[in-house]
């Protein structure tokens, strides 16, 4: 019996999954709404990858429960495969197959694909139709791996890092595409490093971190934060003595030069605040220029909720 349209295109419960000594996934829960566009974030090793490959059916789970369009992913991969799309990172094509081989191989193991000439043209791929895909741009091979995942109609599509290694004019293609899919009621779950990448397309975000889901909301409840955590940013010359400039300003705010010449005055930002930064630089002969007030962006909570450290 088909599952309910009204379920979750993607539930998980109490997800755990292990390699050995080590717990990839630990505990996690995440639903994604169908029609929904969620982006998975996390750090390298934040369990992101185990977690979309546990909903692909790839990997079953020590323990938990995850439901994809209704069925379990591992148990019922032959009812699920034909309604979702996968687009791998790195493209996951044969090196010696040429771009149009590989589209149409895929497209014949669908009721209804789309049509290949079409989706080669829209991708900006028509021109490379006869080229091998090792030959391939790593952008060009991107755009024919999201082919693959769309060509068969899915209902609910996984991306990996989908605009990896494109140029501006590509990402914005595949930007374009994803909103159509979201258009169309398609359900996408994808994941990526690139925070603008997430706030203009999610719409929903769920940050990953040691296994588990740490916050979960709207690009816009994300960053919205608390009075106390909205942010001033200035440039000037590198090198100020941001001492001097926090003793003038009221208790709670902070300073700081996350780059040469870039300076970030966060806490509770009101008119009094941009008076004392911009009288204080006049007072010391700074020119500050760019000046804007603004709520914290996707990147500052998560590197506030994932640690500033790199990990490999």
């Amino acid at each position: 019996m088909r599952p309910d349209l009204d379920d979750p295109a993607v539930a998980i419960t109490g997800l755990v999954k292990r390699y050995g000594s080590t717990v990839a996934v630990a505990g996690l829960n995440l639903t994604v709404q169908r029609g929904q566009v969620l982006a998975l974030l996390g750090p390298n090793g934040a369990g992101k990858t185990t977690t979309i490959e546990l909903c692909e059916g790839f990997l079953r789970p020590d323990a938990g429960r995850v439901r994809v369009l209704g069925l379990d992913p591992a148990a019922e991969a032959d009812r699920l495969r034909p309604r979702i799309g996968v687009m791998p990172q790195g493209g996951g094509a044969y090196p010696s197959v040429r771009a149009d081989e590989m589209l149409r191989l895929v497209a014949a193991c669908a009721a209804e694909p789309l049509d290949v000439e079409w989706l080669l043209d829209v991708l900006g791929l028509a021109e490379s139709r006869r080229t091998p895909f090792k030959r391939l741009s790593g952008g060009q091979q991107q755009r024919l791996a999201l082919a693959c995942a769309i060509v068969g109609r899915p209902e609910l599509v996984f991306l990996d890092e989908p605009t990896a290694g494109m140029d501006p004019q590509a990402r914005r293609l595949v930007w374009e595409l994803i909103g159509a899919l979201r258009a169309d009621g398609v359900t996408v779950l994808l994941t990526t490093h690139l925070m603008d990448e997430a706030e203009s397309l999610a719409d929903r975000v769920a940050i990953v971190d040691h296994g588990r889901v740490v916050a979960e909301g709207t690009p816009a409840e994300l960053t919205s934060g608390e009075p106390d955590h909205q942010q001033l940013r200035f440039r000037s010359l590198p090198g100020l003595n941001l001492a001097l400039l926090t003793a003038a300003l009221p208790e709670g705010c902070r300073t700081s030069e996350p780059r040469p010449g870039d300076y970030l005055v966060e806490g509770h930002i009101d008119p009094q605040v941009v008076s004392t930064v911009t009288s204080w630089c006049a007072q010391h002969g700074v020119l500050a220029h760019e000046l804007s007030v603004a709520r914290r962006s996707l990147e500052d909570v998560f590197l506030d909720l994932t640690g500033r450290d790199l990990r490999s």
